[in-house]
């Protein structure tokens, strides 16, 4: 079978519903990371991080273990509260059949990976779209539509949307093996109506090939981690992977066809632009085949890279290599000068972190602490997204000026080696599952290389699109991704 296939962008999305009442059962969990206070009045968390004030009848509501039962329009309205505030996560009791999904493959020249993900996927309606392989693929039990030339996966995912007839559709790539109950498990998620998009964590298919195979596996760029959240540009989840992932029909609005690379990400970021939902939850999992040979992953990273300039012209300030405060960039910019005055600077800069958040907490019951630890957070957030940035959206940048300058180079060597080591203890040190360890030399090499190359995708991105959004940092004046916001709930 030959289908037509459109090339233009993805469509407008609809407007997130107009009732978006939680339904009675649904309970909501605050997040154990949230600050609360002695009276259960004032909650500090969530990404971006807020301030959330609450009335003594909502107080009333959540139970001594955190959690709130949807059971009218009260405690509708303070678990909706919660959950767009990022304080509470969703535990829904209850969700759509999975036989209102139809799972959508796109495939190309992967018979292999084909056969193992149907074997897998079990009796659930399947549609294969075949993007133009060699050799007609062949898929026992499941519907093939068969294009003669590849259009690529974006194209080719929309086609089998567009045959779906269900409610819902899931996207899985031919190279992944979703574990048993994912769809029963995300599906739960859209007993909230606001909800377009969920998303599993993807995890290692094996760590067997070798040292490329077990980085791979720490650090995959698909990888969201073990935290579950919404999908917030900007913020430590600012978009999920489209290896697997179930849409709400009716809240898809096409993957851009013009776009063969991080289109999963521009999805993400059209559906929450028009005030949907679009959630992670790293209970369901899916495993990656990743990338064994050295080159290979880098040449995948290096075309990750490219996706930053499409991405900063149709999301002006989402893509940022670096979004800080002022008092953040200024901190960072004197410390690398390595000197007495800028030491001075960074402290003066400190201080005026705290003295902003402070001021935001100061109604929360300890607010000194709270601010003190909010305060730690920023500024060691902020420096370490500019030293990454400068290892890896900036690093041709920052070669020539090593090249030019040895207090620089010293500078750029303590950074690269910092950087690195921060992230191999959150990679390796605390991970909690059995791994046969890299160590922190081999580690840090990795990184580095996985850095430039994706620096170099992100250079060719811009010199191809003629444009430098995607190098342009982002400095605003209250750090919106995670300075305090007020917010209060019903009464």
């Amino acid at each position: 079978m030959t289908d037509e296939v459109s090339t233009t962008g993805g469509s407008l999305v609809h407007e997130r519903p107009q009732t978006t009442r939680l339904p009675d059962g649904f309970q909501v969990q605050i997040d154990s990371r949230v600050t609360v206070s002695d009276d259960g009045r004032h909650l500090v968390g969530g990404s971006p991080t807020r301030l959330l004030s609450l009335a003594p009848r909502a107080v009333a509501m959540i139970d001594c273990d955190g959690r709130l039962a949807v059971s009218d329009e009260s405690t509708a309205t303070v678990a909706r509260r919660l959950l767009d505030a990022g304080i509470a996560h969703p535990r829904p009791m209850f969700g759509p059949s999975v036989d209102d999904v139809t799972i959508v493959i796109p495939v190309r020249d992967n018979q292999i990976g084909l056969d193992r993900l149907l074997g897998a996927l079990g009796s659930a309606e399947v549609i294969v779209v075949d993007d133009g392989s060699q050799e007609p693929v062949r898929a026992r039990g499941a519907e093939i539509v068969r294009l003669d030339q590849s259009v690529g996966p974006a194209a080719a995912r929309n086609v089998g949307a567009a045959r779906a007839q269900t409610e819902f559709v899931a996207f899985v790539d031919s190279d992944v093996v979703p574990e048993t109950s994912w769809v029963f498990t995300l599906l739960a998620h859209f007993s909230d109506p606001t909800v377009a998009m969920v998303a599993p964590r993807v995890v290692a298919l094996s760590q067997d090939g070798g040292v490329t195979a077990r980085y791979e596996a720490l650090c995959s760029s698909l990888d969201m981690g073990r935290r579950e959240g919404p999908v917030v540009p900007g913020t430590r989840l600012s978009y999920v992977p489209s290896a697997a992932i179930i849409m709400r029909r009716s809240a898809f609005p096409g993957f851009d066809e013009r776009m063969h690379v991080a289109e999963d990400v521009d999805l993400c970021w059209r559906l929450t632009a028009a005030g949907w939902t679009v959630r992670y939850d790293p209970i369901a999992t899916v495993a990656h085949d990743h990338r064994t040979a050295l080159r290979a992953s880098l040449a995948r990273r290096r075309f990750y890279g490219t996706g930053a300039a499409p991405l900063s012209h149709r999301h002006p300030g989402h893509a940022a290599p670096v979004v800080v405060t002022v008092p953040t960039a200024i901190a960072a910019l004197a410390a690398l000068t390595r000197s007495r005055w800028g030491a001075g600077v960074v402290l003066a800069m400190i201080a005026v972190i705290a003295g902003r958040l402070y001021r935001r907490v100061e109604t929360v019951p300890d607010a000194a602490s709270v601010a003190a630890r909010l305060t730690a957070e920023a500024v060691g957030f902020g420096f370490l997204q500019m030293a990454a940035a400068l290892c890896r959206h900036y690093w041709p940048v920052s070669l020539v000026l090593a090249l030019l300058s040895a207090r620089f180079r010293s500078v750029l060597m303590a950074v690269a080696i910092v950087d690195g080591v921060v992230e191999w203890v959150r990679a390796e040190m605390l991970n909690p599952d059995p791994i046969e360890p890299l160590g922190v030399t081999r580690f840090l090499v990795l990184r580095r290389l996985g850095d430039l190359a994706y620096g170099a995708g992100v250079w060719q991105g811009v010199m191809t699109a003629r444009t430098a959004t995607a190098l342009r940092p982002t400095i605003v004046r209250a750090d919106a991704s995670r300075a305090p916001a007020t917010a209060s709930a019903a009464h």
